[in-house]
């Protein structure tokens, strides 16, 4: 069974910085596109609403990358196939980074990094349960 699990987020200053990880299990994810979501406060938080995630940054199984453009230049997405692990280094946070992240995976597929699918989280099978991270000023 395919299990996510996200830690390391916590309150911080505008400034300051935080590196998320999450530990995947059940599959091996060289082979899944990895991804970071978040959902910001004010939305809703059911199920079905998935698609009220943002997606942040996604990598695929070559290492490619691609990011939401309020965090490029200050958020860095990672991997480490060989301990199943995927990390979010988040630097100059500002308040608007308050969110719930989650970490998602989906299978690999020729057009899994086309806009449009990337950080479409309406393309993610496996989701974590999510990990807090709040900037205050």
């Amino acid at each position: 069974q395919v299990q996510l699990m996200e830690s390391g987020g916590g309150s911080v200053q505008v400034g300051g910085s935080l590196r998320l990880s999450c530990t995947a299990s059940g599959y091996t994810n060289s082979q899944y596109v990895m991804a970071w979501f978040r959902l910001t406060p004010g939305k809703k938080r059911e199920s079905i609403a998935t698609v009220e995630r943002e997606g942040v940054a996604v990598i695929d199984p070559n290492g490619s990358t691609q990011y939401a453009d309020p965090v490029t230049d200050r958020f860095t997405i990672s991997k480490d196939d060989a301990k199943n692990m995927l990390y979010l280094e988040m630097n100059a946070l500002t308040p608007e980074d308050t969110a719930m992240y989650y970490c998602a995976a989906k299978r690999n597929y020729a057009r899994a990094l086309w806009p449009g699918y990337a950080l479409n989280p309406l393309e993610y099978e496996y989701w974590g349960q999510g990990t807090q991270v709040t900037v205050s000023s």
